[in-house]
């Protein structure tokens, strides 16, 4: 049954207006009468009636101006107006429907088509009430994912940008096709000094694409700041994606391991467009290949952590980018592409402007973003040459014990295939007043674990190291001995202290070597310039104290730290 509507009948004969209202009464509506435009207007604006029957010709205020008004005080209601008419020339009719006019109802009035009419109005007005509705609907939806985006994008700043992206050497930038960056950009420092990089692009865009960002950039910040390798780190962060991520949700990824001492680069690619290192010698442009699959798509067991190294010189350049790139898409339908990025690489003269030079290009081919656009530049800079920030922690270290203590004895099969340095700091560093210390502690405990492998356990010569030739020899001999090591051992023992202006950390490590003269050995690295022999003199310089007993069995080193500081 039709609802029932209040119907304004605006006619300027008395009689009319009776008819129209007795029609109206018996459909079961309610009616308002009035006689001219202006008590229409009147009307209107103090009943707020559903539909409109307005007579063409009135006197004070016609039906034309009154529809006019109408519709401009309904704003984006729709109230439909049938106007009442003996017009019917063409004209007539057009100025009608420009007037806002619905319909027409000719006189003289007919009952039948009159119902039919407001019930065919109806629908329509329900019909526009739904679609506002709805709107009103999918806009307040609409703006509460955009503040559930914003807010997620906002944490995953903080985030993705707690590492050491603002570094010197590293050029970004970064154009996201939706709010939230698919895209992933991260940088830190390592406690060793390096610097680990990883460009990453997840399937899809917007908030799903960057819901695997958190964890990811959580692995990766937490490992790095505690010296885990490379290998270590992309196999906990595909394992982690593969366990969190839904089925067909995976991140493209490459990530490379600067040595800025060692003059290498370490570099693993999975799905990524192939980066290229460019060489500030003679120029050469070598491609950095992706030879694996993305990251969450393997088993644990099935994960392949190979990377590949290239030597490093000053100067040199590293450029990584995501698809979004090579995907531009310009007006006439046609790609970026791969060929238009090497030409920009050939034409370039002056190494400093390359990257700005692919901004350039990128503007001027007026892309219209197709995917999230990427693009990074990191060069090989002299080490020591960057202003190395803190490092980057995911956990706070409030809540960890500050007085207790550890023994850790690494046995033969251990020492052949595990690398102690990463758990050990994993722990030492959950101490707040540790943190800010994590890269003198990292070599420390590095050159003092070195010494007590190869020197102790392996009983590896060091003087072979005196030229480039002995420095490999020692290695070969160094990797022959580990893999057929079954005895021996490498102890760590761990006490921290709490004191009343902060706390203490001292070490000791032993090895079941036979000993060594410590004095004689740090006044003969005192005087050394070559490629080794400055362990000891190094672990004096970086650590507070360090002591050994008269026989040479061990090596003790202190840190200490302040509270609040």
């Amino acid at each position: 049954m039709p609802a029932r509507l209040s119907i304004l009948i605006a006619e300027d004969n008395a009689a009319d207006r009776m008819l129209l209202s007795t029609i109206v009464s018996r459909q079961g509506h309610r009616s308002l009468t009035a006689s001219n435009g202006l008590e229409a207007l009147a009307l209107f604006e103090q009943e707020r009636p559903q539909l409109v029957l307005m007579d063409a010709l009135m006197p004070v205020m016609d039906g034309f101006e009154a529809a006019r008004r109408i519709k401009q005080m309904a704003g984006e209601e729709l109230v439909p107006i049938i106007f009442l008419t003996s017009l019917s020339e063409g004209e007539a009719l057009v100025r009608c429907l420009e007037a806002g006019g619905d319909d027409f109802l000719a006189k003289p009035y007919n009952r039948v088509i009159l119902e039919a009419k407001i019930n065919a109005m109806d629908r329509l007005r329900r019909l526009q009430e739904t679609v506002l509705q709805q709107r009103d609907l999918i806009a307040q939806h609409n703006e509460y994912l955009l503040n559930e985006q914003r807010v997620a994008k906002a944490v995953f700043d903080k985030v993705a940008h707690s590492g050491c992206l603002a570094a010197s050497n590293i050029r970004y930038l970064q154009s996201p096709y939706a709010l939230f960056n698919g895209d992933l950009l991260l940088a830190a420092f390592k406690p060793s000094g390096g610097m680990h990089v990883l460009l990453g692009d997840f399937t899809g865009h917007g908030l799903p694409a960057a819901i695997g960002a958190m964890p990811l950039a959580e692995v990766f910040y937490g490992m790095t700041a505690k010296g885990y390798s490379m290998a270590e780190i992309l196999r906990e962060i595909n394992a982690k994606l593969k366990r969190t991520l839904p089925l067909g949700v995976f991140c493209c990824a490459t990530l490379l391991n600067i040595s800025f001492q060692r003059r290498v680069v370490e570099v693993w690619s999975g799905g990524l467009p192939d980066g290229y290192l460019l060489c500030a010698n003679g120029g050469k442009r070598i491609p950095l290949v992706s030879r694996h699959l993305p990251l969450g798509i393997l088993e644990p067991t099935a994960f392949n952590d190979r990377y590949e190294v290239y030597p490093l010189e000053l100067g040199d350049r590293i450029f990584l980018l995501s698809d979004g790139v090579l995907e531009a898409c310009n007006q006439q339908g046609e790609l970026f592409g791969e060929q238009r990025l090497l030409r920009v690489f050939a034409a370039n003269r002056q190494p400093a402007q390359l990257f700005a030079e692919i901004q350039q290009e990128l503007l001027r081919f007026r892309g219209e973003l197709q995917d999230d656009v990427s693009l990074v530049e990191v060069s090989m800079v002299e080490d020591g040459a960057l202003n190395r920030g803190p490092l980057t922690f995911t956990g706070s270290g409030q809540n960890s014990p500050l007085d207790w203590s550890a023994n850790f004895e690494f046995r033969g099969e251990t020492l052949r295939c595990f690398n102690p340095l990463p758990f050990l700091l994993q722990l030492l560093l959950e101490v707040e007043g540790l943190q800010p210390q994590a890269g003198a502690l990292y070599s420390v405990l590095a050159e003092l674990y070195s010494n007590a492998l190869e020197h102790g356990v392996l009983r590896l010569d060091s003087s072979l190291k005196s030229d480039a030739e002995g420095f490999a020899e020692y290695y070969l001999q160094r990797s022959a001995r580990l893999a057929q090591l079954a005895e021996g051992y490498v102890r760590f023992h761990l006490h921290v202290l709490s004191e009343a202006s902060g706390g203490r950390l001292i070490v000791r490590v032993e090895d079941s070597g036979s000993g060594f003269d410590g004095q004689t050995i740090l006044e003969q690295q005192l005087t050394l310039d070559g490629l080794c022999g400055r362990g000891l003199a190094l672990v004096r310089q970086l650590s507070e104290r360090c002591s050994w007993p008269a026989d040479g069995q061990g090596v003790c080193v202190e840190f200490s730290w302040l509270s609040g500081a």
